[in-house]
């Protein structure tokens, strides 16, 4: 509405009001990484609420598991976290074996060790090379998919595929590793050291990045824990937790005698084991760049684990495996067991009632989780911040959507 000035009508003064409006981000956009859809109540460019939609993916994944065997619902698994199907596969078979109480050799608990922790890796640079993609630089997002080839290729080596494996299976693994594929591996990680020092430089320590992602979307502890955010997403809020050396005695004892260090900040630092970069001053715990360094440095973790998971895989005695009769029956009774995912704590419930079909399966998603928090971090923000928050909570709506 336009007036005229009473001193002078020359002068025309504007009333400026604004409306609210709804915009729907996805469920086909890029930067929603996967069929999710979020509403985003706008005044002007500020985000004043952000409500995340889900169930475009869902492929009712735990009653399907309540009408096969144990076995036969391992491939179901690779498709909840498709970027970490090994993982997956890691959780439903442990607690299917809690369930049987069996206990496997030592050298079928280092062969998951370094299988498990290489697909950590590659579901890590994923979400980095992603990550760049949503803020604007694609280079990251080749080098990241250029080295998650070669991991793909020693899966195809090992179990013959590259995306849902169902190697890691109850009572251990499908088979053992094929000869020379642990020099091949140890050769990978040699080479891969260097790469990801680059990639601190295209990224972590990058001008452009830092201004994008420092001091936005921050994630408070106590807010991180009363959400029940998991992960990288928990431990970039400076949450000392991480279920390789805090969960079930039947999981960390994979890791058992495994030299490592949670990465958290603690007193303002990060673990220095590495050349790390330094956190810049513009950074804020909790903050997306945190989430983002904690996925990087965990990429370093993983290596170290890996190098120590093929020495003692090398001398460990034992088979890669037990053979089990799981089309016979199930004993009486419930197991729950969760394990430290990519993403972050990843759940399996199973009820068996004397048949060869499990009577209930559940599972508790991560991602499902660190999602259920966006509303609180995108409120305020521009919506040309959205992307950059709901990429460093790097969800997988598979696993979401079951």
């Amino acid at each position: 509405m336009a007036t005229t000035h009473l001193d002078d009508p020359r002068i025309i003064e504007f009333d400026v009001r604004t409306d609210e409006m709804l915009v729907n981000m996805g469920p086909q956009h890029p930067s929603t990484h996967g069929v999710l859809r979020l509403v985003l109540r706008t005044d002007g460019e500020v985000v004043s609420e952000c409500t995340p939609h889900i169930g475009y993916l869902h492929r009712c994944a735990e009653k399907i598991g309540e009408n096969l065997t144990p076995r036969q619902y391992i491939p179901y698994t690779d498709r909840m976290d498709y970027l970490a199907g090994m993982n997956m596969n890691l959780g439903w078979a442990m607690v299917v074996e809690k369930l049987l109480k069996l206990q496997l050799s030592d050298k079928a608990k280092h062969l998951r060790v370094i299988i498990a922790e290489l697909n950590r890796i590659a579901s890590h640079l994923v979400g980095m090379g992603a990550y760049g993609l949503d803020l604007g630089t694609f280079s990251p997002f080749l080098y990241a998919f250029r080295e998650r080839e070669k991991i793909l290729d020693l899966f195809e080596l090992a179990c013959g595929a590259r995306l849902t494996y169902s190697y890691l299976t109850v009572g251990g693994a499908t088979h053992d590793l094929p000869s020379g594929w642990l020099q091949k591996c140890a050769e990978f990680i040699d080479q891969l050291e260097p790469v990801i020092d680059e990639c601190h430089t295209l990224l972590t320590t990058n001008a452009i990045f830092v201004k994008r992602a420092a001091g936005l979307g921050v994630l408070s502890a106590e807010m991180a824990i009363d959400y029940g955010c998991t992960g990288p997403v928990l431990r970039g809020s400076g949450v000392d937790h991480d279920l390789r050396r805090d969960g079930e005695d039947r999981y960390t004892d994979m890791y058992d005698g495994y030299a490592f260090e949670v990465i958290v900040e603690r007193n303002g630092h990060y673990p220095r084991d590495h050349n790390y970069p330094a956190v810049p001053r513009s950074a804020i715990l909790g903050d997306c760049w945190h989430r983002f360094y904690v996925r990087m440095l965990e990429v370093m973790q993983a290596m170290d684990l890996v190098r120590q998971a093929i020495d003692r895989y090398s001398t460990a005695k034992g088979d890669y495996g037990i053979p089990v009769k799981l089309a016979e029956k199930l004993p009486k009774g419930e197991a729950y067991l969760e394990t430290e995912a990519p993403r972050g704590q990843m759940g399996f419930f199973i009820v068996g009632d004397g048949s060869p079909i499990p009577r209930r399966v559940r599972a508790r998603s991560s991602s499902f989780c660190n999602l259920s928090v966006t509303h609180e971090l995108c409120r305020g923000c521009l919506i040309a911040d959205v992307p950059a928050i709901v990429g460093s909570l790097d969800v997988v709506m598979g696993e979401i959507d079951r």
